[in-house]
């Protein structure tokens, strides 16, 4: 059981991982044509290094977590004294809430039952 309850929380970083790099990449062009994302919102992807460093990662049997490696990630999270914030871990965190805590009664109710994730 606790394999498989170490399996759902890499899971739901997983998933946390995946919908923050979607709110980078959807809607941006790279390149030349690259708009710059108005403060508020989740930064456009222009060389894709934030995107692509966007990952989950298991930190223990039962613990996992969510990052962005890329140097300016926390910067554009948080802002800085010159720039506006362009969050995109928490509205990705917030998005996904709702449907991890489905999933999350959903896995462990098939696990006390016998079933593997």
């Amino acid at each position: 059981m606790r394999r498989e309850a170490g399996k759902l929380v890499y899971t739901l970083a997983d998933m946390h991982a995946t919908e923050a790099a979607l709110l980078i990449t959807s809607g941006a062009v790279s390149g030349k044509n690259h708009v710059v994302s108005t403060p508020g919102d989740a930064p456009n992807a222009d060389t894709h290094l934030l995107d692509r460093s966007v990952h989950a990662e298991r930190t223990g049997p039962l613990k996992a977590i969510s990052a962005a490696d890329a140097p300016y990630a926390a910067a554009l999270e948080f802002g800085t004294q010159k720039v506006e914030e362009r969050p995109f871990m928490r509205p990705a965190a917030k998005k996904v809430r709702k449907e991890a805590g489905s999933l999350s009664k959903a896995a462990l109710n098939m696990v006390v039952k016998g079933g593997k994730l």
